[in-house]
């Protein structure tokens, strides 16, 4: 008998346009002679079942819905939501207390992941180098005068929790920190200022195997703007080269690094580390644990340039 499986996507944050594209090749990859797909999307008001030009209303009590008179339970779910409440362990923990199975990491793993500084402190305590870094609360007091004295320009700021770069700035002069600061908060109540280092941008795809981590080929991003922002990761602003133009020795590194990093971290699924390599040194910047997968997306990139079928790797993850 044929499983019924939610591709869950959408979400509460500025990410919600690219989960839904990601969603479509989800569900075109899932095999249908094993299992039923249906779209959910979960918005903040409402959640509901898409089919063709209608929706149908989700009962949030047990995560099911009604067709033609019968009510329709999940035996599982692909969650292929970017940020809130997909990638943050919000919408897994909801999952474990109905013992519905989901793809991607866990509660405690997805909370850690989405937030940028507790994940750093927890790899650099194992030794493995990322940029220095503080972080302001929106609830705490902070002087302007006192970070500008212990910072170096240029730095980043950015929202400590989120992903796709919204609310993020390259800071080149003490005098832009403040303005840096609140359009972060507007985004997140914590920022993260950040060490700029100068260097190639990487980012190498990894997913579980079912016994163990696997990287994909790596991706060198090169992009004309200050940083890889919004606009140069979703609207052609960038360059995104695969497999990446490094030497052997360091594809090697990066990608031996980032199976420990994701098995450390207790991931699962496909995720998506970056890294910024300088004099030979990869430093760790952080986790994407539900990275974009629509067709122009990096990591269908990847396992196309490692000769690897994409519908195998999400089929299995259903079965894993």
């Amino acid at each position: 008998m044929k499983k019924n499986i939610a591709v869950v996507a959408g979400g509460s944050s500025s990410e919600y346009v690219i989960s839904l594209k990601s969603a479509g090749l989800i569900m075109d990859c899932i095999d249908t002679t094993r299992f039923n797909p249906y779209l959910v999307v979960i918005e903040k008001d409402q959640w509901y079942v898409k089919q063709a030009d209608k929706t149908i209303p989700v009962n949030r009590a047990d995560f099911s819905w009604e067709q033609q008179g019968n009510t329709i339970h999940f035996d599982g779910v692909y969650n292929i939501i970017h940020g809130t409440p997909g990638e943050d362990g919000k919408i897994q923990g909801y999952f474990d207390l109905l013992s519905i199975p989901y793809t991607g990491c866990n509660v405690l793993t997805s909370s850690i992941t989405f937030n940028k500084s507790i994940c750093k402190q927890l790899v650099r305590s194992h030794g493995i180098t990322t940029p220095q870094s503080v972080v302001l609360r929106q609830h705490l007091p902070y002087t302007l005068d006192a970070l500008v004295k212990d910072l170096h320009f240029p730095c980043f700021v950015k929202p400590n929790n989120g992903g796709s770069s919204f609310g993020a700035s390259k800071v080149d002069q003490s005098e832009d920190l403040a303005t840096a600061i609140d359009k972060a908060f507007e985004h997140d109540h914590e920022v993260l200022i950040e060490e700029y280092i100068q260097g190639r941008e990487l980012t190498c795809g990894v997913y579980w195997t079912g016994e163990m981590a696997r990287a994909l080929p790596i991706t060198e991003i090169v992009t004309n703007n200050a940083f890889f922002d919004f606009q140069a990761k979703y609207e052609g602003a960038s360059e995104e080269i695969t497999p990446a133009r490094i030497d052997e020795e360091t594809t090697e590194r990066c990608q031996r690094l980032t199976e420990r990093i994701y098995t450390l971290l207790g991931c699962r699924g496909l995720a998506r580390l970056d890294y910024i390599v300088r004099d030979g040194e990869l430093y760790f910047i952080e986790a994407n644990t539900t990275p974009g997968c629509s067709p122009e997306s990096i990591i269908p990139q990847q396992i196309r340039a490692a000769d690897l079928d994409i519908k195998k790797i999400i089929n299995d993850q259903l079965i894993s």
